[in-house]
């Protein structure tokens, strides 16, 4: 087994410091559950354990905050979670991010949204939401989020940072015509998975959730990532990240085709059209929103937008300048 990179090592010796000051100052456990799926026999469970200031000496409530208040946790790395699902219970550890990420028998639960229980030492129980996908659906959406459902601007460092950090969540926009678009798409699909994919940080996730729902998107999972180092490196890969993620989502659910939707300001296109070369049968069109001119300049310093030739993929591709042109196109291809 190969030593851990010294980024990881670092980090590491970092947390067990401020976890250990931060406990001792009188912040608690705190586990947060995030919305997972499951298939045919498994449900994916996904929660964070981090330390909180109780909500009494927070000053606000901890479920609503302005971006920079998302940040002021510290993540409990090695924490035992206990998960319930439908009266069995299993144990899991989180990893040195203070993820969980389990994999667990489904045990008989129907199609549709069902809350699994989740407990730790020292925190109140919480819950986690998970919605298991009938074995004979074919139909989903993969969505990324920044500049394709929400008007962040990423990767710009200075825009993208206030976003985060400054911006109160009720002033953040969504994309023209995006929610509807997606309303279409799943209007005779009921059962059909809505699943967002970002290199955005699990410590956004209640807030991206909540901007969701407030401006119509349809209830899914989002499979976030961790910023910071890895065991490997200084930095994660956001393309390995997004690629990780749909090759899962093609193991998990091999008869599901999906309508892969993004921009053209960061390295979806790429991710999308390399997917679809390996999974040519998981993907049933790709909708691409396209940047202006001025958002390509700061999206990635060029006014050159990252395309792919559609038929290098061989998969349907559309683009289009928001939700309401890309229904448009999506609606001639059938």
């Amino acid at each position: 087994m190969s030593r851990p990179h010294l980024a990881s090592v670092v980090e590491d010796r970092w947390n067990r410091a401020l976890g250990g000051l931060l406990t001792r100052a009188g912040w608690q456990p705190r586990i947060v559950g995030y919305a997972g799926y499951g298939g045919a026999d498994f449900v994916r469970v996904l929660a964070r354990v981090v330390l909180d200031r109780p909500p009494e000496r927070s000053g606000r409530s901890n479920e609503l905050r302005r971006g920079w208040r998302n940040f002021l946790t510290a993540e409990v790395g090695g924490a035992e979670v206990t998960i319930t699902v439908a009266g069995e219970s299993f144990v899991v550890t989180t990893d040195r991010s203070g993820i969980v990420d389990a994999r667990l028998p489904r045990a008989g639960l129907a199609p549709g949204w069902h809350q699994v229980d989740l407990a730790v030492d020292g925190a109140q129980p919480g819950t986690a939401d998970v919605v298991v996908v009938a074995d004979d659906e074919d139909f989903g959406i993969v969505s990324d989020i920044d500049d394709t459902v929400i008007t962040t601007w990423l990767p710009r460092l200075l825009l993208a940072t206030y976003n985060t950090f400054v911006l109160a969540e009720e002033a953040r926009k969504p994309v023209d015509g995006m929610a509807e678009l997606y309303a279409a798409l799943l209007a005779d699909r009921p059962g059909a998975p809505t699943v967002y994919v970002s290199t955005g940080p699990w410590n956004a996730a209640l807030a991206l959730t909540r901007f969701l729902a407030h401006h119509g998107f349809p209830r899914g999972p989002l499979l976030l990532t961790d910023w910071g180092p890895t065991n490997t490196g200084w930095f994660r890969s956001g393309r390995e990240h997004k690629l990780a993620c749909l090759r899962g989502l093609a193991t998990d659910f091999p008869a599901i085709s999906w309508v892969l939707v993004g921009d053209d300001g960061q390295r979806d296109p790429v991710i999308y059209a390399e997917f679809a070369r390996e999974h040519p049968e998981r993907v049933r069109a790709i909708a691409l929103r396209e940047l202006s001119m001025g958002e390509q300049v700061l999206a990635h310093g060029t006014p050159t937008e990252m395309r792919e030739d559609p038929a290098w993929h061989g998969r349907p591709e559309v683009r289009g300048a928001d939700g309401h042109e890309l229904a448009d196109r999506l609606r001639d291809l059938g």
